[in-house]
């Protein structure tokens, strides 16, 4: 099985070029399934439910946040719907939403499972152990799983990975945006990569204009971040997984423009 996992994706001007070409580039590649993470669709800043339902109807199986994913008022409406949407397995009980997922492709179940990372970010519930919870439960269902672990500290991500290496088919980094190039196979069998990078103009900073952040840095005064309109890149990993063993035997970075 190919699995196509998608870096976040930076409001309008990069779920427009998802939209635009997911068909061809699953077609190109060969996906049988793809994840991407919409923390940031909506204007940069969350998901609303017009950008949510452009990625689920142009092919996008199952959605991911991380911790703008309760940015828009409607986003706990949008997440009690039904939709293949998850938020971080690690907010507290009775959140609205679910942290993991099954899916049906090809006769196989895929499980899908999001956390946050606590190092530098929100003071959520122990993302370790949340995955451990949820894997309790999916793995009743099938050994094809992936986790997106959105998290800053690269050490958490690394510590992350060896924690599921075995377990899971693949761990995923996403929320810093910037694409590493450290993608490997585990000793137990999981794919793995830092951070799979973002989906959004990459003349910018992390996806806003230049311009505005270098301002930032030199004045240290609140500016208003705005979404660059330069040429968007998609940037994210291919995963190829054995069916029968739920392990990775290969991990591709894509980076599309």
């Amino acid at each position: 099985m190919r699995i196509l996992i998608i870096g976040d994706i930076i409001g309008k001007i990069g779920v427009d070029f998802v939209t635009g070409h997911l068909k061809s580039i699953k077609k190109l590649h060969d996906i049988d399934f793809c994840i991407a993470n919409g923390e940031n669709t909506a204007n940069g800043n969350g998901i609303s439910r017009g950008s949510a339902n452009l990625l689920l109807d142009a092919g996008v199986d199952v959605i991911t946040l991380g911790n703008h994913a309760f940015n828009k008022r409607d986003t706990a409406d949008l997440l009690g719907e039904g939709l293949a949407i998850i938020r971080p397995v690690n907010y507290p009980p009775k959140t609205a939403g679910f942290g993991y997922i099954t899916a049906e492709v090809g006769g196989y179940t895929v499980g899908v499972i999001n956390a946050l990372g606590r190092v530098h970010l929100e003071n959520l519930d122990c993302p370790f152990r949340g995955i451990d919870a949820a894997l309790t439960k999916i793995q009743k269902e099938t050994n094809i799983i992936v986790v997106d672990f959105h998290a800053e500290a690269t050490s958490e991500k690394i510590a992350m990975g060896y924690y599921l290496d075995g377990r899971v088919s693949a761990v995923v980094g996403t929320h810093t945006h910037v694409q590493t190039a450290d993608e490997r196979i585990l000793g137990g069998g999981t794919a793995y990569i830092t951070d799979i990078g973002m989906t959004g103009p990459s003349d910018s900073v992390i996806g806003v204009k230049k311009e505005i952040i270098v301002q930032k840095f030199l004045t240290n005064i609140h500016q208003k971040f705005e979404i660059s309109d330069n040429p968007v890149t998609l940037s994210g990993v291919i995963v190829c997984v054995d069916e029968s063993s739920g392990l990775a035997t290969a991990i591709e970075r894509i980076s599309i423009s």
